[in-house]
């Protein structure tokens, strides 16, 4: 132990980039077997942690850098790799014709008007029969399948990970943690713990909600939503982000508010499941988070200069420290490769978000790379730019061999152009014409199409939440009906 600490001390010293690279590696080998395996023999394993296992986490925290200091050396590695990423349009593959497009919207309408005949009555849909379970499935796969691009190969192992119990677990769960919260709520914790539930695959562990992926889940309608509201005084923001933190930190305090009181609780639901001295990079990371979250509030309010603040590096650093949390509450502890993947993953992913948010963005005030941009200028390059700033992802995801991964490799590679493409629809009057001609060519619906489906379903939104709603009731009253 001795020698280890005279090594690092001479690497801090020197900065020897060589030796770095070799205690990385050590690092990232024993870890990946004490923990990564751990996690895929054994799910409750990393819950429930041996001597040893403690033991190296707790050396791991020691010698390596601290976590603000990771963060800060992943922003830097992924802004330098926004910069590189072209702003010409990217090799997606091969266009659809006008003839494939009309097909599958006409195949697509057939699936719809089926499942919207359903929810024009749910009070009269009968959740419990497995035959409309089936139905109702098969309804939803078709939609997926033609919109997407995918096979039931690919639906066969959404269902197969366990997405569709955990979704509704979660449901279920939100409800009775809290009567009041609305569905746009839940939905906006459901959409995080999905999230989480990625990382779950990725890194070998069964789909399941832990007190960690509901807790942190939890916390986003309680205070994303809460900090990125314009109305709220700043002052008042800070005053509540101080105490926030303090509590992520570790200090027992009292709440002020009923508010806080429930924050507090989610914490403690953290706590209860890692234990603050065995886990230390897991409460790292919410700090890390927080600070991006804290920093990102300088992006709310009113428009600046880009030169004034840091538009693209608050970006980055809040859905890349968003996504490390992810990935620490779900597994304790995450190899330096595993920790690279999941920053990007969650930078990009960020980056998502603010493409397909920059009209509402423009509307509350909220500075984003796209909402900046959009007020002078059209989005086609900064677009292109994210359509090469993300297909990294396919390459980091290779690093990842978890058993039954293979399929969701694949669909990452399937949806990954039309899923950035919608996103880029959804805010069409900010782009020139022939840029969305050409978008529209490697998608399989025609945009027209689409906005004439998104203003239909926005009128029979009500009635999906109502037979959502009905279908997680009676999935927890009757587990056993799958």
């Amino acid at each position: 132990m001795a020698d280890l600490q005279r090594s690092w001390q001479i690497l801090k010293k020197h900065q020897v980039a060589v030796l770095n690279l070799r205690i990385s590696a050590t690092l990232d080998a024993l870890s990946r077997i004490l923990i990564g395996s751990a996690c895929v023999r054994h799910a409750t394993a990393i819950h429930q942690p041996s001597a040893l296992l403690k033991e190296v986490n707790r050396i791991m925290h020691l010698y390596e850098p601290s976590t603000p200091e990771m963060v800060v050396d992943l922003l830097r590695t992924y802004t330098a790799r926004w910069w590189d990423s072209s702003t010409e349009f990217p090799l997606i593959g091969t266009p659809y014709t006008l003839r494939d497009q009309l097909a599958r919207e006409k195949e697509l309408s057939r699936y719809l008007d089926q499942l919207y005949e359903r929810m024009r009555r749910p009070q009269n849909f009968d959740p419990s029969s497995p035959e409309n379970q089936e139905r109702l499935l098969a309804l939803t796969a078709g939609v997926i399948k033609t919109s997407l691009g995918l096979s039931d190969r690919h639906i066969q192992a959404i269902l197969d990970y366990g997405f569709r119990e955990a979704i509704l677990e979660f449901f279920h769960m939100a409800r009775r943690f809290d009567a009041s919260l609305s569905d746009e709520d839940i939905y906006q914790a459901i959409r995080n713990s999905t999230s989480m539930h990625l990382m779950q695959i990725l890194l070998g562990i069964p789909v399941q909600v832990t007190p960690s992926v509901f807790a942190f889940s939890m916390l986003y309608p309680y205070t994303d939503n809460y900090l990125d509201d314009a109305s709220i005084a700043l002052e008042e923001k800070q005053a509540f982000n101080q105490r926030f933190r303090l509590r992520l930190a570790g200090q027992e305090l009292p709440p002020a508010n009923q508010h806080e009181a429930i924050i507090f609780d989610l914490i403690g639901m953290i706590e209860s499941q890692y234990p603050r001295a065995d886990y230390p990079r897991v409460f790292d990371s919410l700090l890390a988070i927080h600070s991006a979250q804290s920093r990102s509030l300088k992006l709310v309010g009113k428009f600046v200069s880009p030169y004034q603040v840091d538009v693209l590096g608050t970006c980055l650093e809040k859905g890349g420290s968003s996504a490390l949390a992810d990935g620490y509450l779900v597994a304790g502890d995450l190899t330096p490769q595993q920790r690279d993947f999941v920053f990007f993953y969650g930078a990009f992913t960020q980056l998502m978000d603010d493409l397909e948010d920059v009209h509402s963005d423009l509307e509350d005030g909220i500075m984003t790379v796209f909402s900046v941009t959009a007020r002078r200028w059209p989005l086609d390059g900064i677009t292109n730019r994210v359509f090469h700033f993300g297909s990294y992802l396919f390459e980091a995801m290779k690093g990842f061999d978890a058993p039954g991964l293979e399929p969701l490799k694949e669909m990452f590679s399937i949806v990954y152009y039309p899923i950035l493409i919608d996103s880029a629809n959804v805010g069409s009057a900010f782009y020139t014409r022939p840029y969305l001609k050409q978008l529209q060519a490697y998608y399989p619906l025609r945009f027209s199409y689409l906005r004439k489906q998104r203003s239909r379903f926005q009128r029979k939104r009500q009635s999906l939440k109502l037979l959502l709603e009905s279908l997680a009731m009676q999935a927890i009253a009757n587990p056993g009906v799958s």
